[in-house]
């Protein structure tokens, strides 16, 4: 179904095809770029077998990650700002490596959140872009 329908856009649209899957997936990131997805999201490197230095090497020319920026779970609410700061730019420098990244958090930002840490955030990716 998802080639098909995926097969479909591309050939009628200029649209792009985003798949939305949570957790530990790497073993399945074969099989959504086989079915003509674009964009995977989140990018959830803090779940087992997800490391990002190897999702980047082994799917980076095939699919962009959208998220996967800073742990949303740990370092962005529980972590210092300067933590948030280096896990960011840690990510950017890992994902962004030859195109194929939209920057975003994990997962949605949790309430307890510091403020200071989504400064730090938004003040680490734009360190990146300069």
């Amino acid at each position: 179904y998802y080639k098909k329908i995926n097969k479909w856009i591309h050939a009628n649209t200029s649209w792009k095809t985003f798949k939305h899957s949570c957790g530990s997936i790497k073993a399945l990131i074969p099989e959504l770029i086989e079915c003509g997805f674009d964009i995977l999201n989140p990018i959830q490197w803090t779940a087992e077998n997800m490391d990002p230095r190897e999702l980047k090497r082994e799917f980076g020319k095939d699919i962009v990650f959208w998220g996967g920026g800073v742990d949303t779970q740990k370092t962005f609410a529980f972590g210092k700002a300067e933590q948030v700061r280096e896990e960011v730019l840690e990510m950017c420098r890992i994902f962004s490596e030859g195109g194929g990244f939209v920057f975003n958090t994990i997962h949605n930002i949790q309430a307890m959140t510091p403020v200071e840490n989504v400064v730090a955030m938004i003040d680490a990716v734009k360190e990146f872009n300069k």
